[in-house]
């Protein structure tokens, strides 16, 4: 059994591959941003994944924040969103050979957390891309929770939207890792739920607003998995 989860493990992931070897090839034929649109069907189709989703995406946001459990969750935002999404993700991901290429194509913004310079280039970097019409995206955990309880949220995402007074909306992902875990080399095909939480105007005097929505996140999650035993 657990040879072939293994085995369809690889199969998705040889999918997820040529998704972005797609987006590489067709990235300067196609107008934007179809190509990553286009790249990220392919992902979802190819793996079998069906998406419920709850609530709207508010075509005003300017900024996303969403729980992070999968890799399949970049994808899937994609395939949901209207939106040209800009996505803001560690440096050392841009410098992965391939997989960097697939990030620096679109415009995403690199981060180095710890760095000053890199914080400044950030809001740099968003001003660009807002003004460009795309909307910051971005996992404030900062990384994959997989057991059900968000992280704490990095300063960086409240930095930002309190900065340019940015349009909020939150997304909640239920249980992608149930679907496809890099790390244990797992996946299975099925039905993922994303919920669009109410959107808010970031307000800088508001010193606590993104614990608070962190908060509101895993409530939001929790509730969702206690009604709905699809999830568990």
């Amino acid at each position: 059994m657990k040879i072939f989860a293994h085995i369809s493990w690889l199969f998705a992931t040889i999918i997820i591959f040529s998704g972005l070897t797609l987006l590489i090839l067709i990235y300067h034929i196609v107008p934007k941003p179809k190509a990553q649109k286009i790249a990220a069907w392919m992902i979802r189709l190819g793996t079998f994944y069906s998406v419920d989703i709850e609530g709207e995406e508010d075509a005003d946001a300017q900024m996303f924040l969403l729980n992070h459990q999968s890799d399949l969750d970049i994808g899937i935002m994609e395939t949901i969103s209207s939106k040209d999404l800009a996505w803001v993700a560690k440096k050392e991901l841009f410098e992965i050979p391939f997989f960097g290429l697939a990030l620096k194509l679109p415009e995403d913004i690199p981060v180095e957390r710890e760095s000053k310079t890199s914080l400044i280039k950030l809001l740099k970097d968003a001003k660009d891309r807002l003004e460009k019409g795309k909307t910051i995206t971005m996992f404030p955990e900062g990384t994959r929770s997989t057991k059900g309880k968000m992280l704490p949220f990095k300063s960086g995402a409240k930095m930002l939207a309190d900065k340019y007074r940015l349009k909020v909306q939150p997304v909640v992902f239920m249980q992608t890792s149930k679907y496809y875990n890099i790390k244990e080399f797992y996946y299975k095909p099925g039905r993922i739920k994303v919920i669009y939480m109410d959107s808010f105007i970031a307000d800088k005097s508001d010193a606590n607003w993104l614990n608070d929505l962190r908060v509101k996140m895993q409530k939001v999650y929790d509730d969702e998995l206690a009604n709905n035993p699809r999830h568990r």
